[in-house]
């Protein structure tokens, strides 16, 4: 089995005097065979908000493709798959809106982000159906992960608040 990582992909972009046209996703552009059942807008009025660590356990994780629409965010995964080379490990992109990047996160993943701006905007495409039952997350803070945020969080649900730290 090939463990993929969470990466950047590059997308189209064009600019001129009106402004500028971004393509986040394209069925024959997007690498791996990546192919979405839903879209979905996270709106964050706040700067300082976090979200996260979200994932779906198995059989029900999700890929996701996330754009950043509005504002800038610090965007962490966190490999949950067993057996993979980067098992608990995190990694952290900063996603801002117009650039020439989307987060391509496989299966697998835990994610979360923290907004560095006001009325913050991200783009989700994810494959995969929602299952209630399967919803489940991480601390942002677990001391195992040691996430290094670049500023405490000021907005944070109790939900993700109260996940449970990883069991070494």
């Amino acid at each position: 089995m090939e463990w993929e990582p969470p990466r950047l992909v590059k997308v189209d972009r064009y600019v001129d005097r009106r402004g500028g046209f971004v393509t986040p996703w394209d069925r024959a552009a997007t690498p791996d065979g990546f192919s979405p059942d839903s879209l979905h807008f996270s709106h964050n009025p706040e700067a300082g908000t976090l979200r996260g660590l979200h994932r779906q356990t198995p059989p029900h994780e999700q890929a996701k493709l996330v754009s950043c629409v509005r504002g800038r965010v610090f965007d962490v995964v966190v490999d949950l798959r067993l057996g993979s080379p980067g098992y608990r490990q995190w990694t952290a992109f900063w996603l801002e809106p117009m650039s020439d990047d989307a987060l391509l996160i496989p299966r697998g993943f835990a994610h979360g982000f923290l907004t560095l701006e006001p009325d913050t905007i991200l783009c989700y495409l994810i494959s995969g159906a929602y299952a209630p039952a399967a919803a489940s997350g991480l601390r942002w803070d677990d001391p195992t992960l040691a996430i290094e945020w670049p500023a405490p969080p000021r907005v944070i649900s109790d939900k993700d608040r109260n996940w449970p730290a990883l069991v070494s």
